[in-house]
């Protein structure tokens, strides 16, 4: 289904996230950011690898021939019962003009319900980004997806997949697979992201912005590498 977001779902959800900010303190700290980045690109790959054989989720391949960017966020994890949210880090990566993929800015995703329920703790989230102004409107506004930023979205799951006709005018299309607990599917309504600057700066040097890094074809992330790869496959 088509899901828009009004301003105070982008409040809900940014508040949300200010709950999800303490959850990752709790699961970053032992990492340095360094390590943080070269973990998440390794679980990106399991997720695209693993999303091929799903039946149902495989459909995310077919609309990247003609995407312009790729989210992949592998652990979207609940942020409490009480909370009401789900959050987790995670990349972006655009196409090249040339052909091939840019190096990866680092996100933190916060949604207001990707359909975790009661018992399930854990899923893993694919955004195909499929126009350029839609890509602009993320990399400009951190990422507020929905009809105040002028993008659109449609929502692929597992037991709540949003018809074929539906999604065809979505400017992103949100697929997810629940890894622990029971998903129900909803919708990517309410959902943020927020830059990881920590990481971004780790790795790419102080000051450089999601924009600049997928946009400068001298950024580079040897660790990406097979990630690049993986996708260029299809």
């Amino acid at each position: 289904m088509l899901a828009g977001f009004s301003r105070r779902r982008f409040l809900s959800a940014s508040a949300g996230m200010l709950a999800l900010g303490s959850l990752a303190g709790c699961t970053d700290f032992e990492e340095s950011p360094v390590l943080k980045a070269e973990h998440l690109v390794d679980s990106a790959v399991a997720t695209v690898e693993r999303f091929q054989t799903i039946q149902g989720l495989q459909r995310f391949s077919k609309y990247l021939p003609d995407s312009v960017a790729i989210a992949i966020f592998p652990n979207v994890i609940k942020a409490g019962f009480f909370v009401g949210g789900e959050g987790g880090n995670g990349l972006l990566m655009a196409k090249k003009p040339g052909g091939g993929w840019s190096a990866p800015a680092f996100y933190t995703l916060g949604a207001g319900s990707f359909g975790l329920q009661f018992g399930a703790q854990s899923t893993e989230v694919i955004l195909v980004i499929r126009n350029q102004g839609a890509l602009d409107a993320i990399l400009k506004d951190q990422a507020k997806i929905g009809a105040d930023a002028g993008v659109t979205a449609g929502f692929y799951g597992l037991g709540a997949e949003a018809s074929t006709t539906t999604n065809l005018g979505a400017d992103v299309l949100a697929f997810a697979n629940s890894k622990v607990g029971a998903f129900a599917g909803a919708s990517v309504e309410g959902a943020v992201m927020a830059r990881r600057q920590d990481i971004n700066e780790a790795i790419y040097g102080t000051g450089k912005t999601p924009k600049a890094i997928v946009t400068d074809s001298a950024n580079r992330m040897a660790r990406a590498d097979r990630l690049a790869a993986v996708l260029s496959k299809y």
